[in-house]
């Protein structure tokens, strides 16, 4: 008799994520996706759930995930780690505060999941990173 294993989406952190698939011309074309791509950059450090996103499109809650990933690409979570993953870099850059410091600036609620997603969207760890642009 086998045995069943089950994975999630989280089983294969070593997954690295492809920016290449972000479709930025949609944010261009489409005026409820410019809504919640301005949102997201003047709240960079705010959690930003699925329902908050859709509200502030404009859309309901239930076609916004399919909404936003047929014209984007991805889907709104990853597409939401890749812009707190690039904000967190211009924080790297711009100043020397702590990588727990940068995390939360950055809208993470923990540095264990900072440093997962960070390495899944950089191929680095935080601090690695940081060594590179602040020796």
């Amino acid at each position: 008799m086998k045995k069943l294993q089950s994975y999630s989406r989280s089983a294969t952190p070593d997954r690295l994520f492809d920016p290449g698939n972000i479709n930025e011309r949609a944010f261009h074309y489409y005026t409820r996706l410019q809504r919640i791509q301005r949102y997201v950059k003047a709240n960079p450090e705010e959690r930003i759930s699925l329902r908050e996103a859709a509200r502030v499109s404009g859309i309901s809650e239930g076609y916004f995930s399919s909404f936003f990933h047929q014209k984007v690409g991805v889907c709104f979570k990853d597409w939401r780690a890749h812009t707190q993953v690039q904000h967190a870099i211009r924080l790297m850059k711009a100043h020397n505060n702590t990588i727990t410091a940068i995390g939360l600036d950055s809208g993470f609620q923990d540095l264990r999941t900072f440093e997962r997603v960070f390495k899944r969207h950089t191929g680095l760890t935080p601090r690695d990173y940081k060594k590179t642009v602040r020796p």
